[in-house]
């Protein structure tokens, strides 16, 4: 499906009963709907899914710029335009730093939070730009290196505004096998006034495509329906 906002047209996958509890899935850097193939069809049995392509990737608009507060913004433009009552919001790798984001700014908005190992950007790692591919990458290549000097040298207020998240959160972790320092997950949950952190041991970075029916089941205990 299609809408456009301000900073153009956007694609988004929407599935399940319109009149069902509504959940919004936002994928990670270079990604897009369809990264969450094996949990929509799953998730819409029970709720309405929406799964928006973010700016700069699969079928939506390229902009002049990026950033983890624009994609923020148009989180807030789409669910507005959708008219949408409050909703769980799940958000993967970058799209879990824009949940977080968003869940700072705007916890009235929604009914849970769920950060899928996306802890929030603090400055640590290599956040070094490769060199461009020269096959055509599937998303945005300036994306990338807006997003990782945003990593690299994060507003502070990442972090300090995660005690305004006022509604009840859960982080789930890829264990040894994902890239993410596990204990920065564990930091950021005790910072969270009500999270829950689970780890789904071996899952690695791509816990909704690695282990989709341990993800559902975490999802399932933790906000039903």
């Amino acid at each position: 499906m299609r809408i456009t906002m301000s900073a153009g047209e956007f694609e988004y996958v929407d599935a399940g009963d319109p009149g069902a509890p509504p959940v919004v899935l936002l994928h990670g850097l270079s990604g897009n709907s369809t990264r969450w193939d094996l949990v929509t069809p799953e998730l819409a049995k029970h709720r309405r899914v929406l799964v928006l392509d973010q700016r700069g990737h699969g079928l939506s608009v390229r902009t002049p710029t990026y950033s983890f507060e624009a994609m923020r913004d148009d989180l807030l433009e789409f669910v507005d335009a959708l008219g949408l009552g409050p909703f769980l919001l799940i958000g993967h790798s970058m799209g879990g730093t824009v949940a977080a984001l968003f869940a700072e700014h705007h916890s009235d908005r929604l009914t849970g939070l769920v950060l899928v190992d996306a802890p929030p950007p603090d400055g640590d790692g290599d956040w070094t730009v490769p060199p461009r591919p020269t096959e055509d990458p599937g998303f945005d290549w300036p994306c990338l290196p807006a997003i990782f000097a945003q990593l690299a040298d994060p507003d502070p207020a990442y972090v300090a505004d995660l005690p305004k998240i006022a509604v009840p959160t859960l982080i789930l972790g890829g264990g040894t096998t994902s890239p993410v320092p596990q204990e920065k997950l564990a930091a950021a949950a005790a910072r969270i006034p009500t999270c829950t952190l689970v780890t789904l041991e071996g899952a690695g970075h791509n816990i909704h495509q690695t282990q989709p029916t341990q993800l559902l089941a975490a999802l399932t205990a933790h906000f039903p329906a």
